[in-house]
């Protein structure tokens, strides 16, 4: 299930006990005060320590009131959408290297370099690197929370249990379904598999065609995949499912897309590709010991597929009347020394070196694991950031999941979904 959260009901019983109805309206602040909403996506653990974070910047603000509120990824883009073009757009804006680029260039984020300039943000610390992920067109448009990359959870008890080997690193996807499809076999659990189906997953396709030399968008924001490329992808995964290597389509549909349903959290499968930070989230709700390790790799082949990503940014947006406040708030949440403690590395690892020091020694073994993660990627595995997602890119996400849906539903072949999902995702950069 997708669960929204405010404050209010954060205080009246956690996220586990909240309505599932998309909240909406400004809360009634005091009207000596200057009120924000912040907005985001993510799991139970980061609305905890977001929660803690503003009442921090609140209790030394007494001018200031913000309202946060928390939603799952698949509900959270709507939401944001349903919410800026009917003028209510939340004033600090979590936001996503895929869909930074769409908001800014249609307007809804303000440039930030103006705060920079005026001293209410500060990004002193930031490597030039970690802060030019949030840059549109020469103007920055969102302040880097983290680095992460993708990666595999794997559940370890699950693969100790089955007499077989963890995945590791330089894998390739072939070993991997062979190794996936003998702890389907071996297991002793109940309706569990080796893997989740990542077919529908374009963040993972894209790992695939970056492993074969290309991307999933040019430069000039066209598909950089045929129907060639992306049938061989539904083919593999399709295989997968037929070897029962991975959980079947009705189990993968309960999915929706956040830590607490995917099928590795729900006592169906022993690994799921996620990106790197949440594995916080991940070892907060499982009780089965965790770990981490690269995608799979082509064999034969040397050409890195992931790469270091900003894990999210936050931004304002240009309708707000408070955008310095909104800044001074950001560059609190990016700096504070408690602050940063009480965020941990939840949402990646630090891109400021100053943070990364003074949280290191407050880790505990998840967190640790994460940093160890990211430090292990080397020039072999991490290439450059693949080009700016074009507008609409959003939605051929969604595409993905949908045709990936139909093939495990044996509505379509491979074949078909792979002509279906080039065609209409080329109707959709068309139209955008």
């Amino acid at each position: 299930m997708n669960l929204t959260i405010n404050r209010r009901q954060f205080i009246a019983g956690g996220m586990c006990a909240t309505s599932l109805a998309m909240l909406g309206g400004r809360r009634a602040f005091a009207q000596d005060k200057t009120a924000l909403r912040l907005l985001w996506w993510g799991s139970q653990s980061r609305a905890e320590r977001t929660f803690k974070v503003i009442d921090l910047y609140t209790s030394s603000h007494l001018d200031i009131a913000i309202e946060g509120e928390s939603t799952g990824w698949s509900n959270y883009w709507p939401r944001l959408a349903t919410q800026t073009s009917g003028g209510n757009s939340p004033d600090i804006i979590q936001m996503d290297y895929r869909y930074i680029f769409e908001y800014a260039r249609r307007g809804v984020l303000a440039p930030m370099d103006p705060f920079i300039e005026s001293g209410a943000l500060d990004v002193t610390d930031f490597s030039k690197i970690g802060l030019d992920g949030g840059r549109v067109d020469n103007k920055l448009y969102g302040v880097n929370l983290g680095q992460n990359s993708a990666t595999v959870v794997i559940n370890k008890a699950a693969w100790q249990e089955a007499g077989l080997d963890i995945p590791h690193a330089g894998m390739t996807w072939e070993d991997y379904g062979e190794q996936c499809e003998k702890l389907t076999r071996k297991t002793q659990r109940r309706n569990f598999y080796g893997c989740t189906d990542e077919g529908g997953q374009d963040k993972a396709f894209e790992c695939w065609q970056r492993q074969n030399g290309k991307e999933l968008y040019t430069d000039d924001g066209k598909l950089d995949f045929g129907e060639k490329e992306v049938t061989e992808w539904f083919e593999f995964w399709a295989d997968m499912r037929k070897r029962q290597a991975c959980v079947p389509a009705d189990i993968q549909s309960l999915s929706k897309d956040t830590i607490d349903t995917n099928p590795l959290s729900t006592g169906h499968a022993a690994t799921c590709f996620v990106h790197s930070n949440q594995i916080v989230g991940y070892i907060a709700i499982n009780k089965d010991p965790l770990a981490m390790t690269c995608y799979p790799v082509k064999a034969g082949k040397s050409r890195p597929g992931q790469y270091l990503k900003p894990s999210q940014f936050f931004s304002i947006a240009n309708s707000s009347d408070h955008g310095k406040e909104a800044a001074e708030f950001i560059s609190f949440f990016v700096n504070d020394p408690v602050a940063t403690k009480v965020l941990g590395v939840e949402r990646g690892v630090p891109v400021s070196a100053a943070v990364r020091k003074s949280v290191q020694s407050e880790l505990g073994d998840g967190d640790k694991m994460q940093v160890e993660y990211i430090a292990s990627l080397g020039d072999d595995l991490v290439g450059p950031l693949p080009p700016a997602p074009p507008l609409g890119a959003g939605e051929i996400e969604v595409l993905f999941k949908q045709v990936n849906e139909q093939v495990g539903f044996d509505v379509l072949s491979p074949a078909e979904a792979g002509a279906r999902l080039v065609e209409e995702a080329s109707q959709i950069l068309d139209r955008n």
